[in-house]
């Protein structure tokens, strides 16, 4: 696959406001995110000032030669020096005192339990708090590193706030804004970015990072600091999942003699559902007359042929891992009538088979639980001897159930509701939604996310919100 095209420092020249109008920016670590974005946003205008403790990165950015080999860097690099925008330092509180806006870019090392080394972040913001302390008029922070949420309001604010004698969100900004630039083609990813993500908690601070991001991003993406940390792990993990992904499908492929990239390029021709946010919100678990039973038959034609699938083959204890999150989120409330509102495998259809809220109600009817419940779709006249034949060697829950089945079902989710001590909510729909937002005192455990912004009542709990 072709990645992005970038040829010259002039075919990527972006209109922006005169440098007299832009916020001179500070930033800390002249690595490869410092010195991309160095040279970046001095194209763009803005005066900068690199700051590092190398004494070698700062002589050879200040000098206009890039101290990493990545396309175009140095060109860029040197027109920013020639252009009277770049200078470096090793003097960080200095550079705090002289700008506008500071971006963190230190070094977040694996530490020896296996998390996350702050000492670099720190180390900064110590200095950073000394040249805050010295200046007057509001400066923004914004992190950068790829961190823990919480890091940022936990570790490097009460640092600044301390040494500075300064308050965050009056005095001063912080943000956190992860970057998305990939090697070999970062300045083509700076000027055309995938997204642009602003976390903080005041506007002022929101809308001067908005305006420097405003020639290549005009409409960046905000939310809350915890939430923009998050999102750097998420979208790694995620690249570092699909690389795995598409090597076990090569290995599963070869003994068949199939042409795997043939297989991943029909794959990925798909945007509606492969290539897409379908089946990428949190929820509940998969279920069905598919995927359930194909994850098997993946493993089995593995092992079959001596392959080892460890994620594909992982897959199905994920899976029950979050039945039994389910399971334990019921128990939590000390229940003994449970009502279930919807109980297909999904929405809108009256296929029961591995629905896997049926796993739920099996362990708990096993335990002596009373369970009312109520699906759409789903009356005491539908045909279910069908459906259990073609799960006879996998769905546990359908086989316990399905002689209680039809006395568990009521005519009405307002039965289920007056009924029920606890309700477990496994399909979204407007009935559901208003039961539910009418019902504050009623203990719900919603595995489907109802609202946009879930309720705070001590009563409610999302699966994975």
């Amino acid at each position: 696959m072709e990645l992005h095209p970038f040829e010259t420092a002039e075919a990527t020249v972006v209109p922006a406001p005169t440098p007299e109008k832009l916020a001179s920016i500070s930033i800390v670590g002249l690595g490869y995110v410092g010195a991309v974005s160095t040279a970046c946003l001095a194209h763009l205008g803005h005066q900068v000032i690199g700051v590092d403790m190398d004494q070698d990165k700062v002589e050879s950015v200040g000098r206009g030669e890039s101290p990493i080999h990545e396309k175009d860097l140095e060109l860029y690099l040197r027109e920013g020096v020639d252009r009277g925008l770049i200078s470096t330092t090793d003097d960080l509180a200095a550079a705090v005192r002289e700008t506008d806006v500071t971006f963190i870019s230190v070094g977040t090392p694996t530490a020896a339990d296996g998390g996350c080394d702050y000492s670099y972040i720190e180390q900064a913001a110590r200095s950073m708090g000394v040249g805050l302390a010295q200046k007057k008029g509001f400066h923004v922070f914004a992190m950068r590193c790829s961190i823990p949420p919480g890091t940022t309001m936990k570790v490097m604010a009460p640092i600044l706030e301390k040494i500075s004698g300064k308050t965050v969100g009056r005095d001063f900004g912080i943000c956190f804004n992860p970057e998305f630039l990939r090697e070999g083609v970062a300045i083509a990813d700076f000027h055309t970015p995938p997204k642009t993500v602003i976390g903080t908690t005041d506007l002022r601070s929101a809308n001067i990072m908005r305006q420097i991001y405003a020639p290549v991003d005009p409409e960046p993406i905000l939310v809350g600091i915890e939430a923009a940390e998050m999102v750097k792990y998420v979208d790694n993990v995620w690249h570092a999942t699909k690389v795995c992904f598409a090597n076990e499908v090569g290995r599963l492929c070869k003994p068949f003699d199939v042409d795997s990239h043939v297989v991943m390029d029909v794959f990925t021709q798909d945007t509606k559902l492969n290539l897409s946010s379908y089946y990428l919100k949190p929820g509940f678990a998969y279920g069905g007359s598919c995927l359930p039973k194909e994850v098997r038959a993946v493993q089995h034609m593995a092992e079959s042929a001596g392959v080892e699938l460890p994620m594909m083959a992982n897959l199905d204890i994920s899976n029950k891992t979050h039945i039994e999150e389910a399971y334990h989120m019921v128990k939590a409330t000390g229940a003994k009538r449970i009502g279930v509102l919807g109980i297909a495998f999904k929405a809108g259809t009256d296929d029961l088979r591995e629905s896997p809220i049926l796993e739920v109600m099996a362990a708990l009817k096993e335990e002596g639980h009373e369970i009312v419940a109520h699906d759409d779709a789903i009356t005491v006249d539908t045909a279910l001897d069908a459906q259990l034949g073609y799960v006879k060697h996998a769905s546990g829950g359908l086989r316990d159930l399905v002689d209680d089945l039809p006395q568990m079902l009521r005519g009405s989710a307002e039965d289920v509701m007056k009924e029920a001590d606890v309700i477990i909510v496994a399909h979204k729909n407007a009935t559901y939604r208003r039961l539910v937002r009418n019902a504050p005192h009623k203990n719900i455990v919603d595995l489907v996310r109802l609202f946009d912004a879930p309720p705070t009542v001590a009563t409610y709990s999302g699966i994975a919100w």
